[in-house]
């Protein structure tokens, strides 16, 4: 074998070593942004998971304590009103009146209290409380989860080769998921 023919075979070695190896790393880069790009859109529906039961939860929980406050709202109302009536009433037969109703009405409210004691409002208000700062805490565990992907995404394609692969993979940078500012004072619950 001649000189020659034994430095083009060298030559064409490392030159298909050296592409080999630039092949290579041009597909890790690829897979790896692609990677990253999918790993920001699954922290975001996880995020959007915790919305939708945000908002599919809280309705439903105001709805159920508006139906057991409602009722024990309606029982405090009777009682007042039988309370009015009795001191507007003008005569006996009036105040007894006035007095059934109040009876009947307290009957009702310790009837029910005694078939079915978890419906006492304030439980019901802790019951909403609980599950609504739990809901929160879901929320923002999940979005601090998906803000670390896209810090993790946005510096890989900062640098200098993750650009380059970020371009070649048609992935472009994400966006923090960021509270405006009229947003961040707490929010008032009001029933």
């Amino acid at each position: 074998m001649s000189k020659t023919l034994k430095t083009i075979l060298i030559i064409s070695g490392v030159v298909l070593l050296v592409g080999i190896l630039v092949i290579g790393k041009i597909i890790t880069g690829y897979n790896t942004v692609i990677a990253m790009d999918e790993n920001v859109k699954g922290k975001w529906a996880q995020v959007e998971n915790q919305l939708k039961r945000r908002y599919d939860l809280i309705p439903n929980l105001i709805e159920t304590v508006k139906g057991y406050a409602k009722h024990e709202k309606e029982l405090f109302e009777n009682i007042a009103q039988a309370r009015t009536k009795y001191f507007q009433a003008i005569n006996i037969k009036d105040k007894v009146n006035s007095s059934n109703l109040l009876e009947g009405t307290l009957s009702r409210l310790l009837l029910l209290q005694e078939r079915y004691p978890e419906l006492k409002a304030n439980q019901s208000f802790l019951k909403l409380q609980d599950s609504l700062e739990g809901t929160e805490n879901r929320i923002a565990v999940e979005r601090k989860r998906y803000n670390e992907s896209v810090q993790i995404l946005n510096t890989y394609i900062r640098t200098f080769l993750g650009r380059f692969f970020a371009i070649l993979a048609n992935v472009s940078k994400a966006e923090y998921y960021e509270i405006p500012e009229s947003e961040k004072a707490v929010p008032k619950v009001t029933f």
